[in-house]
């Protein structure tokens, strides 16, 4: 099996509800950004680049010797935001992209070289990972649930519990990785695509491609991610398993 060429663009703005500035805020003495950034360095990605519209986080980027493109200011989504960094930076429609949240400092660098090598390997238009949680946990809206067919097609993605477990059978519960791989053609594409009634319902974007018959491939990740960074109780609990890796 050949190994897939792939480029990572991590989403990241300033403007946070509940940890404004979120990028910038410092993890044992290094921006949040940089963490992320250097777990996406440490897979076999040929290129690493944080998409930003705000001049801070460009600056705290080039400071840590990290590349950063600068994007508009009119994006409503991080997907929009990756579309102008690949009309920017000129790549071809079959470059390979995986998109790393730029809150995600936990993630283990072997599931971004596994989510490309499963986009190549499915022939799907988009590929994303998964984790087995346990049924308390999919009662959490937070959490994003999904379904998969016996070959890895992902059937939906919800906020409910799903699938619902009516005669007690006790079924396998499946929560979403958010790490997405696809091509520039198709990224391209999926960008021009009217956000649809179960996108807006659920307030999930993946739910678009499904909407209009794309396949998104899914399997268990490699290595189950830490939490990733939303409010100021999920930073306490990320500095301290970052401090015991540290170790």
């Amino acid at each position: 099996m050949s190994q897939i060429r792939f480029r990572v663009v991590i989403p990241a703005r300033y403007a946070s509800t509940r940890l404004p500035g979120k990028p910038l805020i410092h993890i044992l003495q290094k921006p949040m950004i940089e963490w992320v950034y250097r777990a996406a360095e440490a897979s076999q990605a040929e290129q690493v680049i944080v998409a930003t519209d705000d001049e801070r986080i460009m600056r705290a980027v080039e400071a840590f010797g990290g590349i950063c493109c600068k994007t508009r200011t009119d994006h409503e989504t991080g997907t929009d935001r990756i579309v102008e960094v690949t009309e920017l930076m000129g790549w071809s429609e079959d470059t390979v992209i995986v998109n790393l949240q730029g809150d995600e400092p936990l993630m283990p660098a072997q599931n971004l070289t596994q989510v490309a090598q499963n986009l190549h390997d499915s022939g799907f238009e988009m590929a994303t990972l998964h984790k087995k949680i346990d049924a308390q946990a999919a009662l959490d809206p937070n959490l994003v649930k999904l379904v998969a067919d016996q070959h890895g097609r992902a059937l939906y993605f919800s906020r409910s519990q799903i699938p619902f477990d009516r005669d007690q059978l006790q079924p396998d519960y499946f929560g979403h990785i958010g790490l997405y791989a696809y091509r520039v053609g198709f990224l391209k594409k999926f960008a021009r695509l009217q956000p649809c009634m179960l996108e807006q319902s659920e307030k999930l974007e993946q739910l678009r491609a499904l909407y209009y018959g794309y396949n998104i491939h899914t399997e268990i990740a490699q290595k189950t991610p830490g939490i990733g960074v939303d409010t100021p109780a999920d930073l306490v609990t990320v500095t301290e398993q970052l401090r015991t890796a540290r170790r």
